[in-house]
């Protein structure tokens, strides 16, 4: 099992006080382990937000959450092609998967290096982790998230060589075929018409919590547990 980290001082709104209409539905706190670890137990992720010309640290919950199906995933005749020219590690680069997610150089970049720092510590813990794919010994891709029970909320990917990216969101969803597959949550926070043309789908905001509360119960993935590490 992950480490539990040191309990959140902070307490979050309930979710019958969020605005209906509103993905913003907190500021402030901190990026703790124990806060993050809470935060998406309730649903909730963070990103830097800016209000009134002043940054802040805000938590989400999307009206409409993206959600992957894992068994919706689209998986062309080329990826799976693709899939047969990669290996696929788990958790071996984590740091370097996350500064390919937030590199300078993508537009819309997020990831600060107080999250780069915030999501390094939490993998450490064993809550935070990242599926890679690699060729000749290069790391060409990957993805990185939180796994919570039966959740895996996506944060990023990024690709260096064609497809590399997918083919690590396809073993992603692989590994969370297993006996509780039916339980399992993937979580990918927006739909995006990439994120679509994959299989994305939209999930109302109670009907995710839903699906969230019956996947916190459930075991990590074998991949991603500390010990088999």
């Amino acid at each position: 099992m992950p480490i539990a980290p040191a309990p959140t001082p902070w307490a979050f709104p309930a979710c019958s006080s969020w605005d209906p209409d509103d993905d913003l539905v907190a500021l402030g706190a901190d990026l703790e382990p124990g806060t993050l670890v809470t935060a998406y137990g309730l649903g909730l992720f963070p990103m830097p937000v800016t209000l009134d010309g002043e940054e802040h640290l805000g938590w989400f919950s999307p009206v409409e959450r993206g959600v992957l199906p894992l068994d919706g995933l689209r998986v062309s005749r080329s990826l799976r092609r693709s899939s047969r020219e990669y290996e696929i590690r788990i958790d071996t680069v984590f740091d370097e998967v996350v500064a390919a997610c937030g590199s300078p150089d993508r537009a819309d970049g997020w990831i600060t290096p107080e999250f780069r720092h915030a999501y390094g510590r939490l993998h450490r813990l064993g809550w935070a982790h990242s599926v890679e794919a690699w060729r000749d010994d290069r790391l060409a891709g990957g993805l990185y998230g939180v796994s919570v029970g039966g959740l895996f909320a996506g944060e990023s990917m990024f690709h260096r060589e064609r497809d590399a990216s997918k083919v690590a969101l396809l073993a992603l969803v692989d590994l969370l075929h297993d006996r509780y597959a039916d339980r399992r949550l993937l979580d990918v926070q927006w739909q995006t018409p990439h994120l679509e043309s994959l299989g994305v789908v939209r999930r109302p905001r109670a009907d995710y919590l839903e699906s969230l509360r019956r996947s916190l119960d459930v075991p990590l993935p074998d991949p991603f547990r500390v010990d088999d590490q």
